[in-house]
């Protein structure tokens, strides 16, 4: 363990200094692991996953009620579900999967295809879906060959720890190396941070807050990270509108809110609006007063535009009394109308709980242009569902909504993780370019390994000397590229060429939207910021003015007044 900072007294760095010592302890350890790992067959790999599964399994109970117990948050037979769908769902698609060797042989390209795994894995774990997604991270790090470090929340390290003991148990007995599984015991943001920087570690798997994500695309290593959810539900006037409402309570419910992939706004089309809040007060929904709506934004929503810990996960009639309101037995969700997304509407966020928004729109079109309202101001790139049963208006959502898991007719919830889709199950869910992350696919061993690739020649460089025009000798010897390369056409006029076969065909070529900053003029507010438009900012020395009506998303807001960016003009 390193020694203490000079004249460090207080408990609080003892324990970051614990921690930090641990996290370097635990990385080595598993980098002598990888070592060893990496050497194992694609049987032996088969081994260990199967019987890591199948410790597990009949563990997922009692692990969903040791994590309740310790975090507070959710509801324990729906933790047993997502800890099912890990240990059983999760496992069979992976099963199959070939993760060692030879991947694929390309014979018309004379290619071939080798798997190498990533490295050591640094796995950061939530409080809010604590023990689902440590049986998938480490079924997922050793099916690719790969050691990993598990940094648990704190207010959840018992049932994270408990997850660990038992794969790593199995693991040991099916052949795995010592180290291949590891977790941290004493965690502060500190030791995880020093975990994400460590040499010995070579991937980064974060599911947690905004911030916990900045700080690991910003350890200099590869990172898979998950931004927040915030999705929106839209029923079109053709949706079977009882079906409808119960998908979006259903998902809305599902351990209280807490997946990132859960319900967050209703928007519907005006025609089937009073139909869809009967049906929704029929399935157990509230609909708040705007006093009532007041009143729940005050305690749910923090200054910073957060949602308050201490109602995170629980049930909505507990969320109801802390706001002094009293709802009918059997009350399973709130429902706040809202008539704006952004600051002045507190309850538009995430909310990682029973609360949902909802707005009322003339058509799809009007629709469209809501929910994207709704995916900016918190959920870029993550999630949304639409409710239909018209197909043109279905793809239409699907071409222009920046969300990449778009589940239809089924809850956001469950859709999005691949419990009721065909989507890759999984429970780390990319965000792609829009949400900041680097990938937008569900995560699974294929995202933990590298290709390297065995590349025959297929075209040979021809040999000899050949004569120019002018009785000059030449290498005839070029290769064709270098040929290609002297003969091309430009980019201007390769270009002008693509805009005007595009345009032959009725196409334009796309425009590229500038920054919502740059279309606010000096003093004029800006309607919409996002993180890039801060960072644009600030690589410019400007600053953004802002009101009442600007959406900023939490992302911006947090780097704008780290970086006091912006001007409020009110």
């Amino acid at each position: 363990m390193a020694n203490p900072l000079p004249g460090s007294t207080s408990k609080a760095s003892d324990r970051d200094l614990a921690s930090m010592a641990e996290a370097r302890s635990l990385a080595r350890k598993a980098r002598a692991a990888q070592n060893q790992i990496v050497e194992l067959s694609q049987e032996r790999i088969d081994a260990i996953v199967d019987a890591m599964a199948a410790a597990i399994a009949p563990q997922c109970e009692s692990l969903a009620r040791l994590a309740v117990e310790e975090t507070g948050y959710g509801v324990v037979a729906d933790k047993v579900q997502k800890n099912q769908f890990s240990a059983d769902r999760i496992y069979k698609f992976i099963r199959p999967m070939k993760t060692v060797g030879v991947l694929a042989r390309l014979e018309d390209r004379k290619v071939v295809e080798i798997a190498e795994p990533f490295g050591v894995v640094a796995a950061i774990v939530p409080s809010t879906n604590p023990t689902s997604t440590a049986i998938y991270k480490i079924l997922i790090s050793l099916k690719a060959r790969c050691a990993i470090v598990i940094s648990p929340h704190p207010s959840a390290v018992r049932c994270i720890t408990r997850v660990a003991e038992i794969m790593n148990e199995a693991a040991r007995g099916a052949g795995a190396p010592d180290g291949s599984i590891n977790w941290m015991t004493t965690v502060t943001l500190e030791g995880t941070q020093e975990l994400m920087k460590s040499r010995d570690v070579a991937v980064i798997l974060a599911t947690g807050g905004m911030g916990l994500v900045r700080a690991a695309y910003s350890s200099g290593k590869p990172a898979y990270g998950v931004g927040p959810g915030n999705a929106p539900c839209y029923v079109e006037s053709s949706a079977d509108v009882r079906k409808a409402a119960s998908d979006i309570i259903t998902g809305k419910t599902f351990d209280n809110g807490l997946l990132c992939s859960s319900p967050n706004s209703i928007v519907v089309d005006a025609n089937i609006a009073e139909e869809l809040k009967r049906e929704l007060v029929q399935q157990g929904a509230y609909f708040l007063s705007a006093a009532e709506v007041d009143a729940v934004g005050k305690v749910l929503v923090s200054p910073q535009r957060l949602p308050n810990p201490a109602l995170v996960g629980r049930p909505a009639p507990f969320i109801a009394e802390k706001a002094g309101i009293t709802v009918p037995a059997g009350t399973r969700v709130l429902i706040a109308p809202l008539a704006g997304v952004g600051r002045d509407y507190p309850l538009s966020i995430e909310k990682l709980c029973p609360v949902l928004s909802i707005y009322v729109v003339q058509d799809w079109k009007e629709g469209c242009e809501r929910c994207k309202e709704i995916l900016r101001y918190g959920g870029m790139g993550h999630t949304m569902s639409i409710h239909s049963r018209n197909d043109q208006v279905i793809l239409e959502f699907g071409l222009k909504k920046p969300a990449f898991r778009i589940v239809v007719n089924t809850p956001t919830t469950h859709g999005s993780v691949g419990m009721t889709t065909g989507l890759d199950p999984a429970m780390t869910l990319g965000c792609g370019g829009w949400g900041g992350n680097i990938t937008s696919d569900n995560i699974s061993p294929k995202h933990l390994l590298n290709i390297k690739r065995l590349a025959y020649e297929l075209t040979p460089v021809q040999q000899g000397r050949a004569t120019t025009d002018d009785g000059r000798s030449t290498d005839a010897g070029r290769s064709t590229m270098d040929d290609r390369r002297s003969t091309g056409l430009s980019p201007e006029v390769l270009s002008e060429r693509v805009d005007r076969f595009l345009a032959s065909r009725g196409l334009a070529a796309p425009a590229v939207p500038a920054p919502s900053v740059a279309e606010t003029s000096p003093g004029r507010p800006a309607a919409f910021v996002c993180e890039e438009d801060v960072r644009q900012a600030l690589k410019a020395g400007t600053r953004i003015v802002i009101d009442s009506r600007s959406i900023v998303t939490p992302s911006a807001r947090d780097l704008g007044e780290e970086k006091r960016i912006f001007v409020d003009s009110r």
